[in-house]
This record gives structure tokens, sequence and C-alpha cells, in this order.
């Protein structure tokens, strides 16, 4: 299938289209920390839920909402041959139902036994399928604004760095304000970024739907199975700490009033790096570049090992090495996906099909890291709180060791299967 001519883009840079296309990345990374981090903590320790049975249910929860997103995007996609209020009305939609559920899965109306994991796997279904339908919405829109390189990885950057401002928030409010005042920040702040989504550079409407066998046609593009086979293998490497971050920090560092302080500099570490690789692309390409951030993460938490009780100073440079490295895994994947979408002749009309298959991985990624780390743990007798040298060592192995084992494996996949075949320039759909 040949390659199709570039579309004008209405992509014209700068900070009024920046922050109108990027605002709504705020509020969907807002929520993701809650529901990624802290909520596992939240119910292990507030509630009292066994490890393993959360890992379980987590795992079931994200399976599934895993398994809908290739279908959400066939829908998107669908969506986008409307007039794009419509498309909007369809993210208000689910924007709602996202907040409705947000604030019920941290105040739930039954406490205890099995009316509480029934509330949470029901809650959670709700809450992850809506904020799938806005994320593919969001990730669709920019792919579909196209440009070259250098302007893919700034329109992702405008996305994925206000991400990391509304995760860096979502990392100090509710231990500040409480999670009452977080969950009803999170609501306004999803207002605020479909206004803004309104207002920014528009994606060409689609002429026609796609046809019934579009939502396969990703996985027939080679370039499209490489990045995801990398995506997915490092996904699940940055993925387990983070669903781990919390254990470590308040049982290996006995450092619980540090949080706020960690997971804030670890953030905005991200978002401060992200202009940096930017600018790292234009002289080494995407793929280098995130391999670069790939080996940077694999020293950092190498290092992280040997830190140990009040160890603070020390797990603050972890959090800032590790932060920087986050933001090249933010920038330039999704920068690298709408490269393989244009090359491929897809441009204009499944992005929303490539961009579900993506965060089928990405829910993939978490659905593996709670329901492979937590039962392990609770097997090699870990319980959070405990303080004995066996259940302390396996927690450092999972939370260090595992992540960075799983990074050279993603940074061999890089090296093997996208820089040295050179898929950067070279794709192509198969015939």
């Amino acid at each position: 299938m040949a390659e199709k001519p570039a579309v004008a883009s209405s992509w014209r840079g700068g900070w009024g289209q920046g922050l109108a296309y990027g605002g709504l990345g705020l509020p969907l990374a807002f929520v993701a920390l809650p529901l990624y981090v802290i909520l596992p903590n939240h119910y292990a320790s507030a509630f009292g839920i066994p490890l393993a049975t959360l890992g379980v249910l987590l795992l079931g929860t994200r399976l599934l909402d895993a398994a809908v997103d290739p279908w959400i995007g066939r829908w998107v996609d669908g969506w986008f041959t409307r007039p794009i209020a419509q498309v909007l009305v369809f993210g208000l939609i689910a924007a709602v139902l996202l907040a409705v559920g947000f604030r019920g899965l941290f105040f739930p109306a039954v406490s205890a036994g099995p009316a509480l994991l029934w509330w949470c796997g029901l809650l959670l279904t709700l809450t992850y399928l809506s904020f799938s339908v806005l994320t593919v919405i969001h990730q669709a829109w920019g792919a579909r604004l196209g440009g070259d390189e250098g302007q893919r990885a700034r329109i992702v950057s405008w996305r994925e760095g206000l991400a990391l401002v509304g995760v860096l928030v979502a990392s100090v409010l509710p231990a500040l304000a409480g999670l009452s005042v977080a969950s009803g920040v999170f609501a306004a702040l999803l207002g605020v970024g479909l206004l803004l989504l309104w207002r920014a550079p528009r994606p060409l409407q689609q002429a026609r739907a796609p046809a019934p066998g579009a939502m396969l046609q990703p996985l027939q593009t080679p370039a499209f199975r490489s990045l995801l086979a990398i995506y997915l293998v490092n996904g699940v490497a940055s993925a387990v700490p983070a669903t781990l971050v919390l254990f470590f920090i308040r049982d290996r560092l006995e450092a619980p009033n540090f949080e706020p302080v960690f997971l804030a500099s670890y953030f905005a570490a991200g978002a401060l790096s992200m202009p940096l690789w930017v600018r790292a692309v234009a002289r080494f390409g995407l793929g280098r570049t995130w391999l670069a951030g790939m080996l940077l993460a694999i020293a950092t938490f190498a290092w992280a090992t040997l830190l140990g009780a009040g160890d603070v100073a020390g797990f603050v440079a972890v959090c800032v090495a590790s932060g920087v490295a986050l933001g090249a895994d933010l920038a330039l994947p999704g920068a690298m996906l709408a490269g393989v979408i244009q090359r491929a002749g897809h441009g204009q009309q499944l992005e929303g099909a490539y961009f579900g298959w993506w965060n089928f991985a990405t829910k993939l990624n978490l659905a593996l890291a709670a329901g492979i780390a937590l039962p392990l743990l609770a097997l090699f007798g870990y319980v959070p709180g405990a303080r004995d040298a066996a259940a302390l060592s396996a927690l450092t192995i999972a939370y260090c060791v595992l992540p960075c084992a799983l990074k050279l494996i993603a940074a061999a996949l890089l090296w093997q299967r996208w820089i040295r075949p050179g898929l950067e320039s070279t794709s192509k759909v198969t015939s």
C-alpha cells in the first residue's frame, strides 16, 4: 500500500495552541495517579483487603478495560466523521461518568466484605472505560494534526507535559487537602480541559467511517507491531515501581512524611525534562533518544537497590533521575506512533484504531504490574507495614531489580526491532 502524502496541518505552535490542545492532558493525568498508585495502597491500608485479592481484582478490571480499548478506538474514528462539536459532546458524557466514578471509588457506599469488592470492581470498570474514551479522543485529535518528527514531538510534549503538571498536582493535593477536595478539583479541571480543547487547532474531518475490518489494520503494519512490543515491555517496567512506590517509601525507607516531596520531585523532573528530550530528538532521532531514557532509568533503579531506612536525600535523587527518564517515556513513543500512522498511509483515517491498541497495551502493562507484583510480594511474605529483612528484600527486588530487567529487554528490542532496521524512515503497511 503506497504512502499517502502529508496533509496540511492546522498546528502553528506557540503557547496558545499548545495549552488549548494539551490542557485536557492535565486532568486525565491527575486521575491516573490516584487510580494506579494511591488506590491499591488505600484499599489495602484503609479497608484491609489482602494484597493477593486486591491484585486479582485490579488485574481483572484492567484486563477488561484493555480488551475494550480497540473497540473504543474504532468508535472514535467513526465519531471524527461528524462535526467536531459532536465529538466533544461524547467527550463531555465520558467526563461526567469519569468524575462520578472517581469520587465513588475513594468514598464507597459500603466499607467491608464482598459488597466492597463488588463496589470497587464496578466503579473501577466505569472509571476506566470513561477515562479510555476521553484519552483516545485526545490522542487521536493530536495525531490528526500531523507534521514532521519535530512537530509531532512538540504536540505530544504539550499533552504529556501538562499531564505531568496534573500528576504533580495529584501527588500533593490529596495529602494536603484530602481526597474529597481532590475529587472536586479534578471534576473542575475536566470541564476546563474540554473548554480548552474546543479552542484547540482542529483536525480535518474524516470523509467517511472506517470499514468494518479497520480495527485490525494497525496490527497489519509491521512498524506498529514492533513499536507496540517495545512499548509493552517498557510499560510493564515502568508500571511495577508505580504500583509499589508507596509501599517502598513507607516500609523500606520508613519515610511516609516525605511522600509529597518524593512524588513532586519525580513528576516535576519529568515535566521539566521534556523540552530537553524534544531538543535531543532533532539531533539523535526519536528512537535513539528514547533508548537514552531507558538506559538512564536502568542506572537509576540499580542504584536504588542500595537505599534503606532514612535515605531521604538518596531517594529524592532517584526520583529526580527516574523522573527525567519518565519524560522520554511520555514524549517520544507517542510521537513515534504518529509517524507510523502517517507513513502507513492511515493519517486522518485510523488514528483512533491505532491509539485503541496503544491504550490496550498501556492498560495491559498496568494490569500485569498489579496482577504479578502484588501477589508475588504476598507469596514472599510481604504485607504493608512489614519490617523483617526477608520481606523488605522481596520489596526491593520487586521495586528495583524487576524494572531494571524489563527495561533491559525493552532497550534490546528498541535497538533490534526499531533503530537498527531504520523503521522511522521505512515503515509501510503490508499489502
